[in-house]
């Protein structure tokens, strides 16, 4: 194989796991536009996104087509669920609290996992096959193509969802001025619940896509998280475009870095880019200094 075909490999590699950094980014933005806070359970929703797949296709038999939006929709409704449990019921918390509430969850939810699952990795059958395609000399597994697919459905769907439909513009409006939006009759806190429910259920296509890639096992949604959220404030929180772009540019210089230098220095680099970057544009590469967000609800 030669320089260019090694390349390309890298490449390739890179901007597969990129992009489920990219949506682990994508759903930290949500939920910070509509509130301010970080969650920081993002991660487990990842994690419980891919544990549901293989439970669904492994133990009941089910098939994908059937395992994958009923996977995503399980996950939703823990997103939802936490949601409506631990923050709905608060009357005008703190940032600090709501984020000490995420960081609680993201240890329970990990616990339960555990218990649930076990601590061995599980091992998720590739959807289309594992017969790799042949580019310019270096090979792309057909998972990888699913990966793109879902990331690039997620990014379309989004669009779609915040500038063509009434809820989308609502949580918009809410995120722009929630005062305003009150005195239309849009429900803040509800806002807030749908905004927990889609930023899981994009964590947990994340997941469901790249569990045969790279196995799951309980405490796997921590690094995605945090990965994830570097992708975010590279990107500009709040950002969704600079989510996605520096999602993917952390994924392919981890690939790279680790093909090139070592496997041990690939999060290194990519933490050293990050800096360097935030010292150079402290809000990211496509984010401003004033997001608008919710900041009580």
């Amino acid at each position: 194989m030669d320089a260019l075909a090694i390349t390309l490999q890298y490449v390739f590699t890179g901007v597969a796991i990129g992009s489920i950094y990219a949506m682990v980014g994508l759903g930290f933005n949500i939920i910070y536009n509509c509130t301010g806070i970080i969650n920081f359970a993002q991660g487990e929703f990842v994690m419980l996104g891919g544990m549901f797949m293989v439970t669904l296709t492994t133990v009941w038999k089910l098939p994908v087509g059937i395992a994958f939006p009923i996977a995503v929709l399980l996950v939703v409704l823990v997103g939802i669920g936490f949601e409506r449990i631990a923050i709905h019921p608060l009357k005008n918390p703190s940032v600090l609290v709501l984020i000490m509430i995420t960081i609680a969850g993201s240890i329970l939810i990990k616990g339960l996992a555990m218990f649930a699952w076990g601590k061995e990795a599980r091992y998720l059958p590739h959807f289309s096959g594992e017969t790799p395609i042949n580019i310019m000399g270096a090979t792309i597994l057909p998972q990888t193509l699913w990966v793109l697919a879902s990331l690039l459905t997620v990014v379309v769907g989004l669009a779609y969802f915040f500038n063509r439909t009434l809820i989308g513009k609502a949580m918009r409006a809410c995120a722009h001025n929630p005062d305003a939006a009150r005195l239309v009759g849009i429900s803040v806190k509800q806002m807030v619940t749908l905004s927990f429910g889609l930023s899981s259920g994009i964590g947990a296509i994340a997941g469901v896509v790249i569990t045969p890639i790279i196995l799951m096992d309980y405490q796997r949604g921590a690094m995605l998280a945090l990965k994830g959220f570097g992708a975010a404030i590279l990107g500009g929180l709040g950002s969704a475009p600079g989510a996605v772009l520096a999602g993917l540019l952390i994924g392919i210089l981890e690939s790279l870095g680790a093909g090139y230098i070592s496997s041990h220095y690939k999060d290194a680099i990519a933490l050293i880019v990050l800096l360097g970057v935030l010292f150079v544009r402290p809000g990211g590469l496509l984010g401003s200094a004033d997001v608008q967000r919710l900041k009580k609800f």
